[in-house]
């Protein structure tokens, strides 16, 4: 008979094991005597609440459903990352605070349903607040107001407030780059090739994930990033499971902050190193211990 898990790894019913990525997550954290298994975060025989530890992992339906997966959230008493930074995470307008703290973040531009877009004289993006992988995000020329206004009221039709950012066109050449903190400490990194490409730029394909070794950079960004949201919620890095800093670059060079994801990112395994998910499930071992 197979022990009662400790830990449960919050997924969602589309892919209640989750995906390819970290399926075997709960294989891993047995090496180290802990029991796991992945649940739907909605799925109501699930023992979300006797659980010693519950670790949001691929739910990736909240954006449809935000309200009822906050809500959810809030009623798991051993929650990782936790349910107020999940509330502040599965809203990108989190980037004024952290763009307030100082941080290079990409700019951003808010416009809240009923406003009028201010169209850019450069390339831009728009994009839903509330959203994962580039839902709802479209780019737009400079000076293509009727197609970017239409978009926007389509957006705004579905409640969401729409963040305006330039288009940085050095993701077309090389990505995004993501780096990958476990316990607060940086694991691993890896890069991802444009959502919104160029059709004709020559660099990752649309998705593509690779490995990559960021340079001092785009660490020292990272960092910056993770400690400032960490003292934003007047938490210690070390309580941050895991977090994933998404990064760009201007076209000078110097790195930008895109996302800081700290609530259900895909982490990279299958581009890191194979210890990372070993880090992964020591990280896990080292919350249930408090």
């Amino acid at each position: 008979m197979r022990p009662a898990p400790r830990v449960l790894l919050a997924s969602c019913a589309e892919l209640p094991g989750s995906n390819a990525d970290d399926a075997d997550l709960p294989e891993v954290l047995a090496e180290l005597g802990v029991p796991a298994a992945w649940a739907p975060w909605d799925d109501p025989t699930a023992p979300f609440g006797s659980a010693e530890l519950v670790v949001l992992r691929s739910t990736w339906d909240y954006p449809l459903r935000r309200k009822d997966f906050l809500a959810w959230c809030e009623s798991v008493p051993a929650l990782v990352n936790p349910a107020r930074v999940a509330r502040w995470n599965t809203d990108k307008t989190y980037l004024a605070d952290l763009a307030a703290q100082g941080l290079p973040v990409v700019p951003t531009e808010l416009v809240a349903p009923g406003e009028p877009l201010r169209c850019p004289d450069f390339e831009f993006v728009l994009k839903p607040s509330v959203g994962a992988s580039s839902r709802g995000a479209a780019r737009f020329a400079a000076g293509e107001r009727d197609a970017a206004g239409a978009h926007l009221a389509a957006l705004h039709a579905e409640d969401h407030t729409v963040l305006v950012q330039p288009y940085q066109r050095a993701v077309d050449r090389e990505g995004e780059t993501a780096l990958v903190f476990l316990g607060g400490t940086f694991s691993h990194a890896f890069g991802k090739g444009a959502m919104l490409p160029d059709p004709v730029a020559a660099g990752p394909g649309p998705g593509e994930r690779f490995g990559v070794r960021p340079d001092p950079a785009l660490r020292r960004l990272a960092e910056d990033a993770l400690d400032a949201a960490a003292a934003l919620h007047r938490m210690r890095r070390s309580e941050l499971l895991y977090a994933r800093v998404d990064l760009v670059r201007r076209d000078d060079g110097s790195p930008l902050l895109l996302e800081l994801e700290l609530t259900e990112p895909s982490l990279g395994f299958r581009q890191a190193d194979p210890e990372a998910k070993p880090r992964f499930a020591s990280a896990v071992r080292a919350a249930l211990r408090g």
